[in-house]
């Protein structure tokens, strides 16, 4: 892909570190907050039904994780279309633009169709994974109403796409906010029965992630709707009308971005399966300490977005300089936002752990006695996992996808996958082992796709000399 935009520059563009440093920060904020606000949406729900006690935490931390799964995947034809629309709009092609993005919501609409049934059977699909038919029951009751939102979820995902591939971040950060308020206000008043209404405890916590869903993607067609500037991309004007080229880019795009994602996201989701394996005190434990990685990780990741999109601009007008600054200055902000977060998890894990859980109630010390560990290595991974997102989203920048998912599945699975077996079990570190295997597998990750990235430049300007 990189060898083929090497005409020269027509303009001479403001490259300086400063610029890039500043640019990437003003993407790269409202993305990270609206990363973070994301994800307080579930751990809104995660918090409020951990409440109720250990089987309905490890029952929502399970449903969670399996519905997250087939959204991710879905998230990564979304996630197509920002190079698609970064590099559309660096040429000036509006045309372009609003292909790219009518066929990724076609994409995520088949797609959700398509998974639906996955979703629906999870209790059998769960108990044939050896959990415990109590907690299976109860993951299945969340997902019957919270596999309904895959559809509005990924078409809100797309239209950001869309929004960031315009360097329109601010919205995207204050839809989530808003969406964020009302789960937080949905949940505290159906989980625990609230202000006359009844108590409904996981099952309003489905309702909620429902609902705040439908309200997201309706705020942002709204607010597309409403600007000049961006409805003349006409978006949604002959929506049914194809276009074949671009819905096959989306895919042929989309795909290797989704094994990327899932070849991680399914390794913490079988993480969870092994902890469940050992028994519902550890799993709750390692609920509790991945969503404290997942909190810190939202930094990176959305300095990543950024990366995507300043990268994609860069090289849609043939900006080979711009291209390297703006990976390199990612990639400096990703790892000073990494390492702050690695501190906190190291000097205070005890205490974030007690967030997650009445004390008062027996099984909580079992928990945070397991737990606490947890957080520590949680925070020692940070650097490398936020390094190899980073990576993975400059690639991306350079609609290079195919090899990146190669190098990942090989650096998640037979690097990290066997390395937290081999730990946990043969080597008896149990769940601490399951978390080593993650660091071996994510830094394996962090080298290969760094080095591929600076790699194809050098190549491109061997080529252009």
């Amino acid at each position: 892909m990189l060898t083929a935009n090497a005409s020269p520059i027509p303009v001479q563009y403001d490259n300086s570190w400063r610029t890039h440093y500043r640019a990437s920060l003003y993407l790269g904020v409202p993305f990270i907050g609206a990363q973070l606000a994301q994800l307080a949406i579930n751990t809104t729900d995660v918090l409020m039904v951990g409440k109720l006690g250990a089987t309905q935490l490890a029952a929502i931390i399970l449903a969670t994780q399996m519905y997250f799964t087939i959204y991710i995947f879905g998230s990564g034809f979304a996630n197509a279309v920002v190079p698609m629309a970064a590099q559309a709009q660096g040429r000036g092609d509006k045309v372009s633009v609003r292909r790219s993005v009518r066929m990724g919501l076609w994409v995520v609409l088949f797609y959700g169709v398509l998974t639906a049934p996955v979703l629906w059977m999870a209790e059998p699909i769960l108990l044939m994974a050896g959990q415990q038919k109590e907690v299976a029951a109860l993951a299945a009751e969340y997902l019957h109403i919270a596999q309904w939102a895959i559809f509005p979820g990924l078409i809100f995902m797309v239209l950001r796409a869309f929004l960031s591939g315009l360097e329109r971040a601010g919205i995207i950060l204050y839809v989530t906010l808003a969406t964020l308020v009302l789960n937080a206000a949905l949940c505290y008043v159906l989980i625990y029965g609230h202000f006359g209404f009844p108590q409904l405890g996981i099952f309003g916590a489905a309702v909620a992630a429902l609902g705040v869903a439908v309200l997201g993607t309706g705020l942002t067609i709204a607010y597309i709707k409403s600007k000049p500037e961006l409805n003349q991309y006409e978006l949604f004007v002959r929506f049914w009308r194809p276009d074949w080229p671009a819905f096959r880019e989306v895919v042929y795009l989309g795909i290797p971005i989704s094994l990327t994602i899932l070849a991680e996201v399914s390794l913490f989701t079988v993480a969870s399966l092994l902890m469940g394996t050992i028994g519902t005190i550890e799993l709750a434990a390692h609920g509790i300490a991945l969503q404290f990685a997942s909190m810190a990780f939202m930094i990176p990741l959305g300095i990543a977005q950024a990366a995507t999109v300043r990268v994609g601009l860069s090289y849609g007008r043939g900006d080979m300089l711009g291209v390297r600054r703006a990976a390199i200055s990612a990639l400096v902000l990703g790892s000073v936002f990494a390492m702050v977060g690695s501190a906190i998890f190291a000097i205070f894990p005890s205490q974030l752990a007690a967030l997650y859980l009445d004390t008062n109630r027996p099984d909580a010390a079992q928990v945070l006695a397991f737990a606490a560990p947890l957080i520590v290595i949680a925070g020692a991974f940070q650097l490398v996992d936020g390094l190899q997102a980073i990576a993975a989203g400059m690639l991306r920048g350079l609609k290079d996808t195919k090899v990146p998912m190669i190098l990942a599945m090989i650096s998640y699975w037979p690097i990290g996958f066997v390395c937290a077996w081999v730990f946990a079990f043969p080597l008896n570190f149990g769940g601490v082992g399951v978390w080593f295997g993650f660091v071996l597998g994510l830094a394996a990750a962090a080298l290969f796709l760094n080095w591929r990235f600076f790699r194809m430049l050098r190549a491109h300007k061997v080529t252009a000399a």
